[in-house]
């Protein structure tokens, strides 16, 4: 895994992953062991989107396994404001870190992050695609508490369309054996048809798609909640269907229950636009080298 980058939880095999896990199940029994093992190491935190949970998490293990860290957590604050590409960027901060973890609105983003690197890079997040630092800290809770990663029914609820950590959990999970999926969400947020149509069908997996969860809480193993990313809307803007949506006005009223019956929540959202759409611009586009 020496050198590798991290852009989608499929970049790691099976086998790959449980090293992982064990590893990580090492440095929560005994922190102590590991507290130099990356000293002399620069980690680069590059955040062009706001992250309180994600960037926090990266900098306190850098530091807590004895490394550094440097970078930014608004990009109006570096030559980015100025015109420079995000190419050009990579480029230079990989000339002054070990290792790169970066956040971006754009889908693609760190996928092309990773072409101009000459060091690892990490995507921590990139628009609406990609989570996989997330489905890694999921996948080993998973484990931890219930012992294996095959024959599980996983209840995903709440924003399925807009929702990065929705899809990277379905691509990972989508390996093991036994998986079930209940898909809750209005209509307006339900999953990408990408993801039935590549992973889930492709792999014969069972889904099915519901908008009230109290049908189905019974059926589930796990309950994995998401908010309303609202913050994604925008990439609605040049979809003739979104358009159509703009405007109107929707509301989200789940009801659930725990497993004992007993009402947990009443969960009540207003947006005024419709759904968002993914977008549809070249990821490339503006990103290049300004020397290429």
């Amino acid at each position: 895994m020496k050198n590798k980058h991290l852009i989608s939880p499929m970049d790691f095999s099976k086998e790959e992953l449980n090293e992982i896990f064990e590893l990580a199940e090492k440095f929560i029994s005994n922190p102590k062991e590991f507290s130099h093992i990356c000293d002399g190491k620069i980690l680069a935190t590059l955040f062009y989107e706001p992250s309180t949970r994600t960037r926090f998490s990266f900098e306190a293990a850098m530091m807590r396994l004895g490394g550094k860290i440097l970078g930014f957590s608004e990009p109006n604050s570096t030559s980015s404001a100025k015109g420079e590409t995000l190419a050009d960027t990579i480029r230079m901060v990989s000339i002054y870190s070990d290792i790169i973890a970066m956040r971006h609105p754009k889908e693609g983003a760190a996928k092309v992050a990773s072409m101009y690197s000459s060091v690892p890079v990490i995507n921590a997040g990139d628009g609406g695609h990609q989570h996989p630092t997330q489905t890694l800290t999921d996948l080993l809770t998973i484990k931890s508490q219930k012992g294996k990663l095959e024959g599980h029914t996983i209840g995903i609820c709440g924003d399925l369309k807009n929702g990065r950590t929705v899809q990277s959990l379905i691509m990972a999970m989508s390996r093991y054996k036994d998986v079930k999926f209940i898909l809750i969400s209005p209509k307006e947020l339900v999953i990408p048809e990408y993801i039935k149509e590549e992973v889930l069908k492709r792999n014969n997996i069972y889904f099915k798609e519901v908008e009230n969860i109290e049908e189905v809480i019974e059926e589930l193993d796990i309950l994995y909640m998401t908010r309303i990313q609202k913050e994604r809307f925008f990439n609605c803007g040049r979809n003739e269907s979104c358009e159509k949506r703009r405007g109107r006005r929707f509301r989200i009223r789940w009801k659930y229950r725990s497993c004992s019956g007993r009402r947990t929540g009443d969960c009540r959202q207003d947006q005024r636009r419709g759904a968002s759409a993914p977008c549809t611009a070249d990821p490339h586009e503006g990103w290049g080298s300004t020397a290429d």
